[in-house]
């Protein structure tokens, strides 16, 4: 971790080669391989990080958790210095069934006294919004996706039409002092449409923060970005007048290249990670897809590049073993499951 030039090659794609040669390949592209053409130099001295294993991790286990099961996890999520935490979302519990006891749980969670702690939730539409006004949710979050057939099979209808509809959603929730956060899905490649264009990501991102989003986390759904991608997307929202520093990153870890691209991130100045205790997660409208980059593998990166993000790594390492106990799941931790996390 301490060498970014090792730790990029070390994760690019190379699956569809003869294992005996991918070694001798990954050697070839680090010796060939520029610093410059990805990084910056701007990498930040802090790091805020976004926990969506209560949201975006549990809406795809097939174990229903119970209200005051996600309450202690919150509860410790929030003892472990994560100051932004994605809570649930109001949604139809026919499709989401994990997300059916948002409403309940966000009463219970107003007892958590913590004032440097934000809690939000996913709310596609007015219904969603007027759930989370009731309740009084300081923060809501909309979703769009880069790619057209993700946006009909995800929320069943077209990118136009999603963005019509959540800038209505946007501007009530302004007005009533609700800060708004946005997604865009997709943004480096599609399980329906392949490869998405920059220009049709810039075109989003920028509609988003025109509506008042106040950060867009870009969603890497299905796990298909690679450094190069993600240096070629942050190089041409930045080029196009997009403001870095109003973005967020949101890898999935499908290939191993999580961890490679949040570096490039960081190098383009972003200061924004979104990411999954114990790597809980997936997409249900995204086969193959696995979970988000686990928290606990971004802390310890951070703490290793000297960036703070002002969470303790054992505490949210008794989250992670907490949740992985409640759902009898292995943890997709590389930090764990390489069992270093036993020495901390």
């Amino acid at each position: 971790l301490y060498d970014i030039k090792y730790t990029v090659v070390s994760h690019c794609n190379l699956y569809s080669m003869p294992s005996k040669d991918i070694e001798k390949r990954r050697e070839q592209i680090y010796k060939s391989f520029d610093l410059e053409t990805y990084f910056n130099g701007n990498i930040p001295s802090r790091v805020k990080i976004c926990e969506v294993g209560p949201r975006d991790g549990l809406q795809h286990e097939e174990t229903l958790v119970s209200v005051e099961a996600k309450v202690k996890l919150i509860e410790m999520l929030a003892s472990a210095g994560l100051s932004h935490i994605e809570v649930g979302s109001f949604v139809s519990p026919k499709w989401v069934p994990q997300m059916a006891n948002t409403l309940e749980l966000f009463n219970h969670l107003h007892d958590i006294n913590s004032t440097a702690l934000t809690m939000s939730v996913l709310t596609p539409n007015m219904k969603g919004l007027s759930y989370a006004m009731d309740v009084q949710v300081p923060e809501v979050a909309i979703f769009a996706a880069a790619s057209e057939e993700f946006s009909r099979r995800n929320i069943n209808c077209s990118i136009e039409e999603s963005l019509v509809k959540y800038s209505t959603v946007c501007s009530v929730a302004l007005q009533q002092g609700i800060r708004v956060r946005g997604y865009v899905s997709c943004v480096l490649g599609c399980p329906y449409e392949g490869e998405i264009s920059n220009e049709n990501v810039m075109r989003i991102t920028r509609e988003l923060l025109r509506m008042g989003c106040y950060e867009v986390s870009l969603g890497d759904t299905v796990g298909l970005g690679t450094p190069l991608t993600t240096h070629r997307l942050l190089r041409h929202l930045n080029d196009n007048s997009i403001p870095l520093e109003r973005l967020a990153v949101h890898f999935h870890d499908t290939h191993s290249t999580a961890i490679p691209n949040i570096l490039v991130a960081l190098h383009h100045g972003v200061a924004v990670i979104d990411s999954s205790v114990s790597g809980l997660g997936g997409c249900p409208y995204a086969d193959g897809a696995t979970g988000n980059i686990a928290t606990e593998d971004v802390v310890y990166l951070l703490d290793k590049l000297g960036i703070e993000c002002g969470v303790s790594l054992s505490k949210l390492l008794e989250a992670s073993r907490f949740i992985d106990a409640l759902l009898r799941r292995q943890t997709a931790a590389k930090l764990i499951s390489g069992n270093l996390g036993r020495t901390i």
